[in-house]
């Protein structure tokens, strides 16, 4: 009872402060955060503890066992990678909906720079969450008709960066158990180091620390499959990722010439064409593997890759980091160091553990070409 209340106080507290932020703000910012405000408090009043789920009778078997597995990842993220040993992802709740909201991402038409908006508690970002579809679907047209480039993308998960009590959903539980165990180590670590305004820094931080956890985590409880499929999901993803990069590559050298606007359009079509086409050869390079398809479900824009390489632009940075520290909890200490720089000089730092994980890349596929070389000498 007396967690009951304290959740209540903190509920009360987050709405208070939301309020307050609301006189200050127009018809349609009052909209988005009535609408935020409803859906977090309806996804808390839905969640119940775990333990209630596998004590219910009426739970199916399936998703007890999936609960009971994401129990042990919760236990191991706590005992082998430091992270926060609080009531986040120790409750379940089941939603009748694929995602738990659609995030809403645009840009001007003819540029990469996603449109920012600022909250209070999470700082400025490239996107806007809705707990509706319809209402993101809305709010896009919007942005459209103001000439924008616009994307709309279901999120199975994210963090409320420890001030909620985070649950397991039904959007994400019946992922394999290494992409379950991805999607809690990625969410939880933002509750350790997350710095308001500076995305590129918290995603990739956190993908350095799901990455580090989900390889330990196979070590420990992974088969043979399991280890292999994850290897192969994970190739193919580095492969999708690439593809989009130098797209995006493309696209930004498009758009800064001194060409004329029209030419530049017809060079954008142009380019979306042509990642459809190597999209396929991928495709078929994977065997007929059609995992991301639902990416294209949409007509491609700007909006698509504004965000490509956000969780993946200092995660060499942050693997040399880990590999200069060696343990989690070191590594969590040396990252909020970091956090606390101001914005440059962050990225100073940055840059340069960037620079020696690329020295050591460079190091190490010299030396396979040497031992190479020498297998095949006389």
């Amino acid at each position: 009872m007396r967690n009951f209340f304290r959740r209540v106080m903190r509920a009360k507290y987050w709405l208070a402060t939301a309020c307050s932020v609301l006189l200050l703000a127009g018809c349609a910012q009052l909209r988005y955060y009535v609408q935020a405000a409803q859906g977090q408090y309806a996804l808390w009043s839905d969640a119940r503890p775990i333990d209630d789920w596998l004590g219910d009778p009426g739970t199916d078997p399936r998703l007890k066992a999936r609960l009971e597995k994401a129990l042990l990842i919760r236990r191991f993220a706590v005992q082998e990678l430091g992270l926060p040993n609080n009531a986040s992802y120790k409750n379940y709740a089941a939603l009748s909906r694929p995602f738990v909201l659609w995030n809403v991402v645009a840009t001007p038409e003819l540029s990469l720079r996603p449109i920012q908006w600022c909250f209070p508690i999470a700082g400025c970002v490239s996107y806007r969450g809705y707990y509706s579809k319809a209402d993101a679907t809305a709010y896009a047209d919007e942005l459209r008709e103001e000439g924008n480039d616009v994307q709309v993308g279901g999120v199975p998960a994210y963090s409320t960066l420890g001030w909620f009590s985070d649950p397991l959903l039904s959007t994400f539980i019946n992922y394999s158990d290494a992409e379950l165990a991805r999607m809690v180590f990625h969410e939880l670590s933002h509750q350790v180091v997350y710095v308001q305004g500076d995305t590129q820094f918290n995603e990739s931080f956190a993908t350095a620390v799901e990455e580090a956890g989900v390889q330990r985590w196979l070590e420990l409880y992974g088969t043979d499959e399991m280890r292999q499929s994850y290897v192969r999901n994970n190739a193919r993803r580095q492969d999708f990722l690439a593809l989009l990069v130098e797209h995006r590559k493309m696209l930004a050298d498009n758009y800064a010439s001194k060409t004329s606007t029209r030419h530049r359009r017809a060079e954008k079509a142009r380019i979306f064409a042509h990642l459809k086409s190597d999209y396929q050869k991928l495709k078929e390079r994977w065997g007929g593997y059609a995992g991301y398809d639902r990416w294209f479900a949409e007509p491609l824009t700007n909006a698509h890759l504004s965000s490509v390489g956000t969780y993946h632009d200092f995660l060499p940075a942050f693997r040399e980091l880990m590999k200069q520290e060696r343990t989690f909890v070191r590594f969590y200490a040396a990252a909020q160091k970091l956090a606390l720089l101001d914005f440059a000089q962050r990225q100073q730092q940055l840059d340069h553990l960037t620079r020696l994980a690329t020295l050591e890349t460079e190091r190490a596929a010299h030396a396979d070409q040497q031992a190479a070389a020498a297998q095949l000498a006389p």
